[in-house]
């Protein structure tokens, strides 16, 4: 029979295409990975810092060691939730095989707003609070992910983690709830199945102690090289710091023993009480850091060592090391690649802008300052860091223009909103950016102090009325002296 159809010429010419086709994709995915596999030369940590007005936000601290550690952002917190409780703690960061997405996730819990522990524990949020970044420095909007309200009688949703899952491709969203089961209340560990953070499967149960003993803190390290023995250990809250080991993630786990023996436990036995292990691999070597939160003397993270995690023996206290100028608490530390490192610092440890208060000409024993997102202008200000600003180039305008971010509340600036002034996280808009810039003019009052001329409303300056703070006219003696200020360190 004749063969019709495409000539040989015609075929081999659509195989080459395919081929490269092929080639190319291959190509683009490995390369994608290959960033994500860059060697690891430094460390990230997110963590809380207690119980404090602003303690329960997320704080970034930097090493290059993984022993000592620089506070970023100048010791403020790098993020602020605004959803749920409005607070947050026990973060985890969270890179993609890929290393193209990253992911925080925390627990939605402010104690400092004078909520009980029994509350949070019985009546809480079921919700996780989720931040999403492609860069670790331009971070989403917060979001809730409410994992645990199908579980009967759920009374919290606390310590959140997660891991990705080579076997599935996915990730294990893994946390506490307190809940009724089998006629007993306690903390049991959950987890879901999730591949953006934003959809998941339903919730079930993945470790539980026996008795009425709870759990919670559980937190998983990869040992690729199988050092020790196996693939993945855990690290557990439950009266003791327990080691568990396993080849697979929702495999089965063996307990390798705990901490006691080095007088440390979760307070079952006395001795050093700790809480929140966070593991951390030294960057270039087979060693570990297992970090615990010695919160019930208040003193933050301490490290014990191993350089072989088949055995609770091999841990050894120690060495020498220091947190920098913030209590670090329950949180989690990412290895970085010398890209992120560079990110990372350019946006929060190499900024030397100078903090600047705001006072006022006729009113000296007041400063600006935000309070619930709204500006005025008090005396004895508390929390001091509420009337600290730093005055960066202008987000609009050129050369003479400035805008006032918020020291507390990164990413948050001074804008009017109706000729009121408020504090507002920046949108990226036109407008937004438009009404949080000004230009620094000689004081109205006083031309050896300052005013703040709007950029898109020229014929208007900053000014205090009734101590709150407005974009008015300044066409009095009066006007002139509400809208004339010093900046002081």
């Amino acid at each position: 029979m004749k063969r019709t159809g495409r000539t040989a010429a015609t075929r081999l010419g659509i195989l080459l295409t395919a081929l490269t086709m092929l080639f190319t994709s291959w190509t683009v995915v490995h390369a994608e990975r290959a960033a994500a596999l860059d060697p690891t030369t430094g460390y990230l940590m997110a963590h809380f810092t207690g119980e404090s007005a602003n303690g329960e936000q997320i704080y970034f601290s930097h090493s290059g060691d993984g022993l000592n550690w620089t506070d970023l952002n100048h010791g403020a917190p790098v993020l602020l939730s605004t959803v749920g409780t409005r607070g947050v703690r026990d973060p985890a960061l969270i890179r993609s095989p890929q290393g193209d997405r990253y992911w925080i996730i925390a627990t939605d819990l402010r104690i400092a707003s004078g909520t009980s522990w029994a509350d949070a524990a019985n009546r809480g949020s079921t919700s996780l609070v989720v931040w999403e970044s492609t860069d670790l420095v331009t971070w989403s909007a917060p979001r809730l992910l409410n994992v645990a309200g199908a579980i009967t009688g759920a009374g919290n949703a606390w310590a959140p983690e997660a891991v990705h899952d080579p076997a599935s491709g996915d990730y294990v969203v893994y946390w506490a709830t307190n809940s009724p089961r089998d006629g007993v209340t306690k903390h049991r560990i959950h987890y879901v199945r999730t591949r953006d953070f934003r959809t998941f499967s339903a919730p079930r149960i993945y470790i539980e102690r026996s008795g009425s003993q709870g759990i919670i803190d559980t937190q998983i390290v990869e040992s690729p090289n199988n050092a020790g023995g196996y693939r993945y250990y855990r690290a557990s809250a439950d009266g003791q710091i327990t080691i568990e080991a396993s080849q697979s993630i929702l495999g089965a786990w063996t307990k390798l023993g705990d901490l006691s023996h080095m007088g440390i436990s979760n307070g079952a036995t006395g001795g050093n009480v700790v809480e929140g292990p966070m593991w951390m691999k030294f960057n270039g070597r087979d060693e570990w850091a297992l970090w615990l939160d010695q919160y019930a003397t208040g003193r933050g993270y301490m490290p014990i060592t191993s350089t072989n995690l088949g055995s609770t023996r091999n841990f050894r206290a120690g060495p020498a090391y220091d947190l920098g100028g913030t209590r670090k608490r329950h949180g989690s530390v990412l290895a970085l690649t010398t890209a992120e490192s560079t990110r990372v610092l350019s946006e929060w440890g190499g900024d030397n802008t100078p903090l600047s208060r705001i006072q006022s000409f006729n009113h000296p024993d007041r400063y600006v300052r935000h309070q619930d997102f709204d500006v005025r202008i008090d005396a004895n200000v508390s929390p001091f860091q509420d009337s600290q600003f730093r005055l960066s180039p202008g987000l609009a305008g050129g050369s003479g223009y400035v805008s006032v971010q918020s020291v507390n509340h990164p990413g948050y600036y001074l804008r009017h909103k109706n000729f009121d002034l408020v504090l507002e996280r920046d949108d990226g808009t036109a407008a937004f950016r438009a009404d949080a810039t000004f230009r620094q003019v000689p004081g109205l009052a006083d031309a050896s102090w300052t005013s703040f001329q709007s950029y898109n409303y020229p014929d208007r300056h900053l000014r205090h009325y009734a101590y709150q703070l407005r974009l008015d006219p300044a066409a009095t003696d009066i006007d002139r002296r509400d809208a004339t200020f010093r900046l002081t360190g």
